[in-house]
């Protein structure tokens, strides 16, 4: 619930009202607790006050439960009880403007990304490759880059991945070791992240993160994203909100403390974000959260347990809600002492036993003063949503992507000239090339050939000719001595009976 004095009315404690500061809440959050606690509600909560405020909300919806923050809620017995309690005598129940999406396209406006807009290192995590392989990628992407080709999907990896391995030794020397080892690790990762369906995320049209800025009369825009079929790949559902994260952070300008957010984002089943991701990335990480919010965008990690958020990330952290925790076991039993440790201490209760006494919807709360500095911890009750609590409908959901403004937007894909393209023209001109070389050698050799035997022929002519002349010469010589003779001879007659 959003007062007049930028400030959001999230729960109550015996105090009175507790309040978010509307220019502290791009200082990020924390929503823990275990399963059964009130997490989703409290999220429904927060997220349906930030919209009131004309704040747009990124969340991703696990089981289907949030959709129903776009219907209006109703009246309950267990409503109607707490309404006395928290000063409100009659709620209007009204639901928030909702968009869909999903990155399989099934129950929402996909969302997409290309692979270059994702990058070497997202990449990376998603495929888990070890250091050796990260290192090639790396190296893929940066020959792309140098010589202008675009990697949009998964066919413009896979060949350029198979273009580099074929001409690795002409880029070792440049770029350094590619070794078809790594290559065909890469490849045979990437076959079964196709065969997961996340192929259906690398494509165009990318979605453009200005989209989740919008507001509709006057209200935030809730942009929920189907995460049911997306949670089964975990590393899939993590480094897609990660990047999600990182172009919020690339794209948008500076902007400072703003009296209230531009976006509030909330990052559901956080723990799966930390979860086998190396220290550079987890590094990474931190800074772009310690960043993000000059751009206006307020960070909130929803868990089970506060010890799933690295410390150095929890430290940024400023407004918590904390519902309770179970202790079993002795690991627990220290989660749930470190998670008393970050409160300002109420010396009214003891905040470690709270946090075992707490009930479904009550939570330890502490947000930020105007100035900055944490609230001393209270023991209090979540308000209630004014939207409907759980699922809607699949014409309910039909209904509303066909109504967006973004529907049609998206839903259409096409395939632009890229890196497949590229090289597979580049691939028949070489065999072009090369069966033209082939024919002209051909022929070269073929008129060496007519040449020799052409050769061979004059050779036999001239042999011949010679041969020819020499008896030619010989006959006549004869015949020239015989006809002398014979008129000699002849001369002789004629002359002999002329005298007798």
């Amino acid at each position: 619930m959003f007062t007049e004095e930028k400030k959001l009315y999230i729960a109550h404690c015996d105090n009175g009202p507790l309040y978010m500061v509307g220019k502290m809440a791009n200082r990020h959050g924390l929503i823990a607790g275990a399963t059964g606690t009130g997490k989703t509600v409290t999220l429904q909560v927060i997220a349906e006050s930030f919209s009131q405020a004309g704040v747009p909300c990124f969340m991703a919806d696990m089981k289907g439960d949030l959709s129903g923050i776009s219907q209006a809620g109703k009246m309950s017995g267990f409503i109607e009880k707490r309404c006395p309690e928290f000063g409100i005598e009659n709620p209007q129940f009204k639901g928030v403007p909702t968009r869909f999406f999903d990155v399989f396209g099934e129950q929402g406006h996909p969302l997409r990304a290309t692979i270059s807009d994702m990058g070497p290192q997202l990449l990376s995590r998603l495929l888990a490759l070890n250091e050796t392989q990260t290192g090639v990628l790396n190296i893929v992407f940066k020959i792309a880059d140098d010589r202008g080709l675009l990697l949009i999907d998964m066919k413009d990896l896979r060949l350029m991945l198979d273009y580099v391995a074929k001409n690795a030794k002409e880029f070792t020397t440049t770029y350094g070791t590619i070794t078809s080892m790594s290559v065909g690790a890469i490849q045979r990762a990437l076959l079964a992240l196709e065969a997961e369906g996340a192929d259906q995320f690398f494509g165009e049209p990318a979605f453009n993160v200005y989209d989740f800025l919008q507001t509709e009369g006057g209200l935030g825009v809730m942009n929920v994203l189907a995460a049911d079929k997306l949670m089964l790949n975990p590393k899939l559902y993590s480094t897609f909100l990660l990047w999600l994260l990182s172009e919020l952070y690339t794209q948008l300008p500076e902007v400072g403390d703003l009296e209230l957010p531009k976006l509030i984002f909330f990052f559901d089943e956080a723990h799966m974000l930390f979860k086998d991701t190396s220290k550079a990335l987890v590094d990474k990480i931190e800074q772009v959260i310690r960043l993000v919010r000059s751009k206006g965008v307020g960070v909130y990690f929803v868990t089970q347990s506060p010890d799933d958020i690295p410390e150095a990330i929890a430290g940024q952290l400023g407004n918590r809600v904390l519902h309770g925790l179970r202790a079993y076991t002795p690991k627990e039993q220290k989660a749930v002492k470190a998670a008393a440790q970050t409160f300002r201490t109420n010396p009214s209760f003891n905040t470690e036993a709270a946090i075992l006494e707490l009930g479904t919807g009550e939570a330890l709360v502490s947000f930020l003063d105007e100035k900055g500095a944490p609230c001393v911890v209270e023991r209090a009750k979540i308000l209630f949503p004014l939207s409907q609590i759980g699922a809607i409908t699949d014409e309910q959901r039909q209904t509303l992507i066909r109504q967006s403004r973004l529907y049609g937007q998206y839903e259409k894909t096409f395939d632009r000239e890229s890196a497949y393209e590229l090289l597979v023209e580049e691939q028949k001109q070489a065999e072009k090339r090369a069966q033209k070389e082939a024919e002209e050698e051909e022929k070269r050799k073929a008129k060496e050939a007519k040449e020799k035997e052409k050769s061979k022929t004059t050779s036999k002519s001239k042999k011949k000719s010679t041969g020819q002349k020499a008896i030619e010469k010989t006959i006549n010589t004869t015949a020239t001595t015989i006809g002398r003779q014979l008129g000699k001879s002849i001369f002789r007659s004629i002359l002999g009976g002329i005298f007798k």
